[in-house]
């Protein structure tokens, strides 16, 4: 009698195992999860593409303003406020974007670090944002190095791309852009 309710679970598991209806619903379970997975990821690194190719447009745009003789003393903030008219897909772009200029040896030729300059991180606080410079145009051949930073929010931060990617404490990924810039005399 105690091998009856065991046995009648065995035929019924026998039965429900040899059953076909349903089987679209396991190959459903197992494609979509992967198919969103990649649809999300290629969202997630077509926005940083496109964010990132608008940033470097927008200083490829200022600089070229000011090779062009358009534009005279260039401070930080002035850089920011043209990039920040340039650039559409930057949130918040005044107070997010972040300009360094650094002036560049033509003795030894070496390049700022790139640890010295980074994207502050949105939950420290916030003390030198930027190294105060200016490109002087009256120094005759001087080199100066222009890095530009932003932080931005990811679409989807569970996506490999997303999580990836360098981000700071409250999950925000960087993007950065650099040119050089030479003052030729006017």
């Amino acid at each position: 009698m105690m091998m009856r309710p065991f046995s009648a679970i065995g035929r019924r598991l026998k039965r429900l195992w040899r059953r076909e209806d349903g089987t679209a619903t396991i190959e459903f379970c197992f494609a979509i999860p992967i198919t969103l997975l990649i649809f999300m990821a290629s969202m997630e690194s077509g926005l940083y593409m496109v964010r990132s190719a608008l940033l470097e447009r927008g200083l490829d745009m200022v600089i070229r303003e000011y090779r062009l003789g358009r534009l005279e003393n260039m401070t930080y903030e002035d850089i920011r406020n043209r990039i920040c008219d340039y650039t559409v897909y930057v949130a918040n772009c005044d107070n997010n974007l972040k300009v360094w200029i650094q002036p560049i040896s033509t003795t030894t030729w070496a390049l700022p670090a790139r640890g010295s300059v980074r994207c502050t991180d949105r939950n420290e606080p916030l003390n030198n944002p930027a190294i105060a410079g200016a490109i002087n145009p009256t120094g005759a051949q001087d080199l100066a190095l222009i890095r530009v930073c932003v932080l931005e929010d990811p679409i989807f931060p569970t996506t490999h791309f997303a999580a990836r990617l360098q981000q700071d404490s409250s999950g925000k990924y960087e993007l950065a852009s650099a040119t050089i810039v030479v003052t030729e005399p006017r």
